[in-house]
C-alpha cells in the first residue's frame, strides 16, 4: 500500500491540505476504477487518483506481511497530508527521483523506520516534479524470523523494534551504491509469476541487509566514540557537513580544523574514532557515491561530473571511479 512517507517533496505553491483518511479515500476509489496490470494477482499497478495528480503506484504483496510499493506520479497542485498518532510497522523508502525540503529527504536518499508509534505529522508533495520511489513494509514478527531480540540486542539495534507504547525510530541515510543496483533491479525484474516474486522478496531483504549494515556502522561508530565529549562529536559531524557541502573544492586538513574549533591531529584521531575512516577516506568515498548519483542522472557528461566534484581531470576522475567500482564511468552508466 502507498507509504504516507513516499513521495515527501518541497512546497513551491499554495499547498491543498488532506487528511490521511480523505486521501486514502480517494486511493481507494483509484484502486475500483482502474487496475492496470492484470498479469500477476500479487502484483497490482493502480492508476494514481485523478483528483491529485497523474501516473502509477504499484502495490507487490510478496508474503504476508511483507509489501513492496512502487510509487511514479505527478500531482496537480501541491498537496499536504496530515495524519494522525498511529501504529507503524517497519518500513523503509528510497527516493529516486524528486527532491524535498519539508522532510529533507531528496532524490538519492532513504528513511530507516522501524515499529512502534508513529506521531501525528504532515507529509508534503510537491507539483514541481514527478515522484518515483520504492517503498517496503514488513511486519515486526516478520522481521524477527530472521533477527530475534538476542541478535537485535548484541548488533545494538533495538531501536527497531519499540513496543507498541513507545514511538519509532527513524534515520535518514544516503543511497549508497549497492543500494542503487538494488533499486534498479527491483524496477527493472525480468521475470514474471512466482520467480518474480521469490526475485522481489530477495531483493526487499538484500535492501535490509545493506541498511541494517549502515546502522551497525553507525552503533559501532557512537560505541567507539565514547571517550569523546558530546561537544567533540558534534564538532566532528559539522566537519562532516562541511566536506559534503565543499566537494568539489574541500578545505585542507588545517582548515577544516579551524572552522570546528579543533586543531589537526585531534581532527584525525576523532574523525577516524567517530566514522570509522579517515578524512580522505570519506571525501573520496562521497565523492564516488556522488558521481554514481550523477551518472544515473544522464544529466551530465564524465568532464561534467569529474568537475562537480572537485577533479581537474577527467582521466584521473576516471581511473578513480575504475578503481573503486571495477568499471570507467561510461561502462557503469551503459549498466543502468
Amino acid at each position: 500500500m502507498l507509504s504516507a512517507h513516499a513521495g515527501v517533496h518541497a512546497i513551491q505553491t499554495m499547498p491543498i491540505t488532506i487528511s490521511q483518511k480523505d486521501y486514502w479515500d480517494l486511493v481507494c476509489e483509484a484502486q475500483r476504477q482502474k487496475n492496470l496490470n492484470h498479469r500477476d494477482s500479487f502484483d497490482v499497478t493502480w492508476q494514481y487518483p485523478e483528483q491529485l495528480g497523474q501516473g502509477t503506484y504499484r502495490q507487490i504483496q510478496l508474503r504476508q506481511g511483507i509489501e513492496l510499493a512502487i510509487d511514479r506520479y505527478q500531482l496537480h497542485d501541491d498537496v499536504i497530508v496530515q495524519s494522525p498518532e498511529r501504529s507503524h510497522v517497519i518500513e523503509y523508502y528510497f527516493d529516486i527521483a524528486g527532491k524535498s525540503t519539508s522532510a529533507s529527504i531528496s532524490s538519492g536518499q532513504y528513511e530507516l523506520y522501524g515499529s512502534g508509534i508513529a506521531p501525528i505529522e504532515k507529509w508534503e508533495d510537491s507539483s514541481a516534479e514527478t515522484t518515483l520511489g520504492i517503498n517496503v513494509h514488513i511486519e515486526p514478527e516478520i522481521f524477527l524470523t530472521f533477527l530475534g531480540d538476542r541478535e537485535l540486542a548484541s548488533m545494538g539495534l533495538e531501536h527497531l523494534m519499540r513496543k507498541s507504547d513507545r514511538y519509532y525510530y527513524n534515520h535518514r541515510g544516503i543511497t549508497t551504491v549497492s543500494m542503487q543496483t538494488v533499486l534498479h533491479q527491483i524496477l527493472y525484474c525480468p521475470f514474471q509469476g512466482i520467480t518474480k516474486k521469490i526475485y522481489l522478496e530477495s531483493k526487499v531483504w538484500e535492501l535490509m541487509a545493506l541498511l541494517i549494515e549502515e546502522e551497525k556502522e553507525r552503533h559501532q561508530s557512537k560505541h567507539s566514540a565514547s571517550a569523546l565529549k558530546p561537544d567533540d562529536i558534534d564538532s566532528l559531524h559539522h566537519a562532516k557537513e562541511i566536506l559534503n557541502r565543499s566537494l568539489d573544492n574541500p578545505p585542507s586538513l588545517k582548515e577544516l580544523a579551524r572552522q570546528i574549533g579543533s586543531n589537526e591531529c585531534s581532527l584525525k584521531r576523532g574523525f577516524r574514532e567517530v566514522f570509522g575512516t579517515t578524512v580522505f577516506g570519506y571525501l573520496h568515498q562521497q565523492r564516488m557515491e556522488y558521481a554514481c548519483q550523477l551518472l544515473l542522472k544522464e544529466n551530465f557528461n564524465v568532464g561534467q561530473i569529474a568537475k562537480k566534484i572537485g577533479y581537474a581531470s577527467q582521466s584521473r576522475f576516471a581511473a578513480a571511479f575504475r578503481k573503486k567500482f571495477g568499471v570507467n564511468p561510461k561502462a557503469f552508466t551503459k549498466q543502468f
